[in-house]
């Protein structure tokens, strides 16, 4: 029992001086040490769990098949110890990538990530050689673009870090772990530039994850919502994309993005509701055009609140504001319909939703057959029936088609569920209505802050040069790399410190 006991020691403690004091340090917290004993009494049930043992039971392995790869296994660890005697175990230690463990909680970690646990008398070790399958690199289904690269993050948070690293070839990037889930142990890790990102929103955003308390984190979608500056609005705070390439472009420009291990979307903060209608065909093209493509994106938000809004308030208090051409038509049209224009228009979204979503969780080619049938078949029968106006087809379809302008999927559901609040207001008050409504709006984003950060920045708080990046696209040689009020904070950190 001596004999291992000193060879390892030998081979791990007595030539690496920070190992020495990582155990020293260790020591002196209170801690359950690894055991053999331990770790099979505390997953024993399991039905992946292999245990073997070498050299008379001096020699003990755990591990779960379906966690390690079975060829590195058999090369790394099978293979050496069948070939070794006791007196050339130090070989072994010398070709094996034996990690030193010192508490029963590492020794369970690793395991769960696909380590071998190997245990010799009273020292433990970790192995690695886990296999975990992932799904392969391929291009995004939710965020397509015509020029400009093409692969997409996975659910593996090492694959996603290799393809940041391809990208950031700098000793400035900083990487933070962290875990989230007192069951789930997810692993959270959060990525910035030293000398770019403002130190004080790292803290401040790794103390906010430090301070979850909750059993499990399945996505990166749900974790946002806890750190939600305010949970209860429907708009998006934190940015969201499973583009590497979009990824990249945030931690340029000072922002932190965060990786959950088993999610391929990764986050972005601080976000400003601008970030949304970003492209990153934008700045593959001349810059005229990606000006162009943006402030449409904005046209067609106003479309999508306010068009179906309009005509409900048109057609019920308004009807000296259309001239008197147009008026014919869609008297005409409505002169069949008994239902009053309010009515008439929130059945009309609703159906156009319920397609939307029917198209969203069929599979692929039925889903793109209900959509187009169903709402030529839908609308054709509605106007034949008398239920609706021909006109009103063409204004929500008008504001459907705007709504898919919007390129975050998230943002465009946001505008399309606060499109109905519009309605309604449209209906009972006309354009006083339409008004009080955007002026709410505007009031509620503007009291908006992702990670303490303005909402609405940079119209407000007012910068105009972070304008040529935000409201529009300008050429490459007036945007500023890194946002004004991101480096001012910066500053103003520095001059604490």
């Amino acid at each position: 029992m001596g004999l291992f006991r000193t060879i390892v020691k030998k081979m791990f403690l007595s030539n690496d001086t920070e190992d020495v004091n990582q155990h020293s340090a260790l020591k002196l917290q209170s801690y359950e040490k690894a055991s053999y004993q331990k770790t099979l009494a505390e997953i024993e049930d399991s039905f992946d769990l292999v245990q073997r043992s070498f050299f008379q039971e001096h020699i003990h392995i755990i591990y779960f098949d379906s966690l390690v790869d079975s060829q590195k296994l058999e090369w790394e660890i099978l293979a050496p110890l069948r070939k070794t005697s006791v007196n050339n175990l130090e070989e072994f230690f010398q070709q094996s990538l034996c990690k030193p463990v010192y508490s029963q909680q590492e020794i369970i970690n690793g395991l769960l990530d696909g380590y071998v646990a190997m245990f010799v008398g009273q020292d433990a070790y970790l192995i690695n050689v886990s296999g975990l399958e992932e799904r392969s690199i391929t291009e995004s289904a939710t965020e397509t673009v015509i020029n400009g690269p093409h692969d997409s993050f996975n659910e593996a948070i090492k694959t996603n870090v290799s393809l940041i690293r391809r990208r950031v070839r700098s000793s400035r990037l900083r990487m933070v772990k962290l875990s989230v889930g007192e069951i789930s142990k997810t692993k959270v890790l959060l990525i910035y530039i030293e000398g770019i990102a403002d130190p004080h929103s790292v803290n401040d955003l790794k103390k906010r994850i430090q301070a979850i308390k909750i059993d499990s984190i399945t996505d990166s979608n749900v974790l946002i919502q806890i750190l939600d500056d305010h949970p209860n609005s429907p708009f998006p705070q934190f940015y969201t994309t499973e583009r590497p390439d979009v990824a990249v472009a945030k931690l340029y420009d000072g922002k932190i993005i965060g990786l959950v291990d088993d999610s391929p979307n990764i986050f972005c903060t601080p976000s400003s509701f601008f970030d949304f209608f970003k492209s990153p065909d934008d700045y593959n093209q001349r810059w005229i055009l990606g000006t162009g493509l943006r402030i449409l994106r904005y046209i067609a938000l106003i479309l999508t609140l306010v068009f179906t809004a309009f005509y409900v308030s048109i057609t019920t208090y308004h009807y000296e504001m259309v001239p008197q051409s147009l008026l014919q038509s869609i008297m005409q049209s409505r002169s069949k319909v008994p239902f009053p224009p309010l009515i008439e228009a929130i059945f009309l979204e609703l159906v156009i939703e319920l397609l939307r979503e029917a198209g969203a969780r069929l599979p692929t080619k039925i889903g793109q057959t209900i959509g187009i049938v169903g709402g030529i078949v839908i609308g054709q029968a509605a106007v034949e029936a008398g239920i609706t106006s021909n006109i009103l087809i063409i204004v929500v379809a008008v504001s459907a088609i705007a709504s898919f302008v919007v390129p975050n999927y998230i943002m465009s559901s946001s505008i399309r569920m606060v499109r109905f609040l519009f309605i309604i207001m449209a209906g009972f008050l006309g354009n006083i209505g339409i008004v009080f409504t955007l002026g709410l709006l505007s009031i509620h984003l503007s009291g908006l802050t992702n990670l303490n950060s303005p909402y609405l920045m940079p119209i407000s708080p007012t910068f105009f040069k972070d304008w040529l990046d935000s409201i529009v696209r300008g050429p490459f040689y007036k945007i500023k790399k890194q946002p004004v009020l991101s480096k001012k904070l910066q500053n103003e950190g520095e001059r604490e410190n």
